[in-house]
């Protein structure tokens, strides 16, 4: 679907929802009614159709392998990885054309939730489960062979995800142990990770878990700064901004349940964020399943008026071009007025979707090994 299009329809739509449109693109302050914030609109909508980009879908591409997908990371417009069930991973460094699978020696019955890859050679995967089945890989000769470095020895913690600042700065991420949640941090590699105080970390409520749907349920950003959210009694946002050292924690308004809560997180810049999840066993339910923060995480609302269509087990960043793509097996929205609005793009089912940081360039993954690219085209 050409998301130009779906934007210039709403313009032929109700008045009513052309005054939601209108709210969310003319400033907080102006109380001007619609038809005199029409040319703004209209402007505004030319804009994004006569170059700023042509079309926003998803394209379907062999991923070379059957098992569920639940990991990607796009390092380049040519370059991404994805990772999945019975230690499988796949890459490709053509933009897709073809994708060149593996499985890690000694991983076969491993569940990778989660890659972040740097370059065509260099990519870290991240297991789950209880105990020693919680591990971290890394590769740095393209997937050839996996060095093993990290594996959980706490019985009771179960890794979740990860994130990187950059190739030797990044955190992981367990559900909580006696009370506190586990989070890692290396800052050579991976070579070692060390844990965390967690003694300056508010407690876990009962119940209280992180979700490895996607692998993006923890984020960071600048150097210092990260964010994971968590689920259960209550959706909630943990965040520190000198590296893991002290925490503190907010509430959020997504929905909350055993299967319910924040599941993705992405941030633009230290202070402008968004969560986005909601319930997965009700995978086509349109609740509160998207927030917002503008101070860094203190404080989060749910400002949208046109939520994401289902449940959103992640939520991407087109890098430079300000919009928000957010996934989940129900279909995929995208939102260009910071997660004010979503307009859905369509129904095939994802789990995770990642953007290159320098290309408008993205992958989706999902079930039975699917893999699809979407190209944000910039004709400026």
């Amino acid at each position: 679907m050409k998301l130009r299009l779906a934007f210039a329809g709403s313009l032929t739509g109700s008045n009513k929802h052309l005054d939601r449109i209108v709210q969310n693109i003319c400033p907080k302050k102006l109380t001007m009614r619609t038809q005199n914030c029409f040319p703004f609109i209209v402007a505004f909508v030319l804009f994004f159709s006569s170059g700023v980009f042509a079309s926003v879908n998803w394209t379907t591409q062999n991923s070379n392998v059957k098992v569920r997908l639940r990991g990607v990371s796009a390092v380049s417009g040519k370059v991404a990885w994805a990772s999945g069930d019975k230690g499988t991973f796949t890459r490709t460094i053509d933009g897709g054309e073809t994708w060149r699978p593996g499985v890690v020696p000694g991983a076969e019955d491993l569940d990778f939730r989660d890659v972040d890859a740097f370059s065509d050679r260099v990519a870290y995967l991240l297991s789950i489960g209880p105990g020693e089945k919680s591990r971290i890989y890394k590769t740095i000769d393209g997937g050839a062979n996996w060095i093993l470095q990290f594996k959980n020895p706490n019985q009771k913690a179960f890794f979740d995800a990860m994130a990187f600042w950059d190739e030797r700065n990044g955190v992981a991420l367990s559900d909580p142990v006696d009370g506190h949640f586990i989070v890692l941090r290396t800052s050579d590699g991976g070579a070692t990770w060390r844990l965390l105080p967690s003694n300056k970390m508010p407690a876990a409520i009962e119940g209280e878990g992180a979700f490895a749907a996607s692998g993006t349920c923890i984020t960071v950003e600048g150097t210092q700064n990260i964010w994971f959210g968590t689920g259960g009694p209550r959706a909630r946002v943990f965040r520190s901004n000198d590296g893991g050292n002290s925490w503190q924690v907010s509430d959020t308004p997504l929905t909350t349940g055993k299967a319910a809560g924040v599941f993705s997180l992405v941030f633009r810049n230290a202070t402008n964020g968004i969560a986005v999840g909601g319930d997965y066993t009700k995978e086509k339910e349109v609740g509160e399943n998207v927030a917002i923060t503008k101070d860094g995480g203190k404080t989060w609302q749910s400002l949208a008026r046109e939520h994401p269509q289902g449940y959103r087990s992640a939520v991407a960043l087109i890098h430079g071009l300000e919009i928000l793509i957010a996934v989940g097996p129900s279909g995929t929205d995208s939102s260009i007025t910071g997660g004010n609005s979503w307009v859905q793009m369509g129904t095939d089912g994802f789990h995770a979707a990642s953007f290159a940081p320098t290309a408008s360039v993205g992958w989706a993954v999902g079930e039975n090994g699917r893999i699809a690219c979407s190209q944000v085209f910039n004709n400026q």
